[in-house]
């Protein structure tokens, strides 16, 4: 699969699957589940990490950044400003000009404001930033969002941390069908199908946290999404066959000896 890597904004990566690095027991397991997903970029809330005192322990000290490349978000922001205003700390402190760009627009469903989120992210790209924005699965927004910059789009596969799966798989062809940007599903998947099932509809790459945070066994699901996104991947790039309403024989009975649309067999 590594002939077929994903690129975003100049940048190359092997692995389509993007992992967070909130919520697991302990950041050793979270280490070792970035290892067996073989990611190569995690997301990191900004919020959580601590940036004024560098000699105490951070999640950042569990990341082996010469492999995985850091991508700031600013979870937790719920206006533009605020969104904005995490973004330019992440480049001061020297985490990227790379932004993961979340404007919540909902404390209980968690939706994304999109007036805010358009808005934060025309701001920020005239400022030189890599702008991935979270949004709904709407393609309305998504190509508003392209063209007002962004490197990407990553549209919602449900609410984040509901382990829906991908409740509107047609909003997801659309958008990829008319973005010119890698466009990839944030949010939603549950377990190894759902990643399968976004990566078969055409996006370009899966970003999920809490599903492998949260599983019994966060390095076994880890791996699995891997395989997961390869495979739906290698699927969508294969061609799957056209869906029909009736049967079609996997052994054509045309030609053969005996068949309902041939002659009858010869007695023995």
């Amino acid at each position: 699969m590594h002939s077929d890597p994903l690129v975003i904004a100049g940048r190359t990566f092997n692995s389509r699957l993007i992992v967070g690095t909130g919520k697991y027991p302990s950041n050793t397991i979270m280490a070792d589940a970035h290892r067996a997903s073989g990611t190569e970029m995690v997301t990191v809330a900004v919020r959580r990490v601590n940036l004024a005192d560098k000699s105490k322990e951070s999640l950042l000290d569990y990341i082996d950044q010469s492999k995985i490349f850091i991508l700031p978000n600013t979870a937790g922001c719920y206006t533009a400003e605020e969104a904005i205003r995490t973004a330019r700390l992440a480049r001061e402190v020297g985490l990227s000009n790379w932004v993961k760009l979340e404007v919540i627009g909902d404390e209980k469903t968690l939706f994304p404001d999109n007036i805010a989120l358009l808005e934060a992210t025309r701001v920020l790209v005239k400022e030189g930033f890599v702008v991935l924005p979270y949004t709904n699965d709407d393609p309305i927004i998504c190509r508003k969002l392209e063209e007002a910059g962004a490197a990407a789009v990553m549209p919602l596969g449900a609410p984040i941390g509901s382990g829906l799966g991908i409740q509107n798989p047609n909003n997801i062809r659309l958008i990829k069908a008319q973005a010119r940007v890698p466009v990839i599903v944030d949010a939603g998947v549950g377990t190894a199908s759902d990643a399968t099932i976004a990566m078969e509809l055409g996006a370009d790459g899966v970003l999920m946290n809490t599903a492998i945070a949260l599983a019994q066994d966060p390095v076994a699901m880890a791996t699995a999404m891997k395989l997961a996104v390869e495979s739906g991947r290698l699927a969508y790039l294969a061609g799957r066959i056209p869906r029909r309403e009736f049967a079609s024989p996997s052994s054509p009975t045309q030609g053969l000896i005996g068949s309902a649309a041939g002659t009858s067999a010869p007695r023995q």
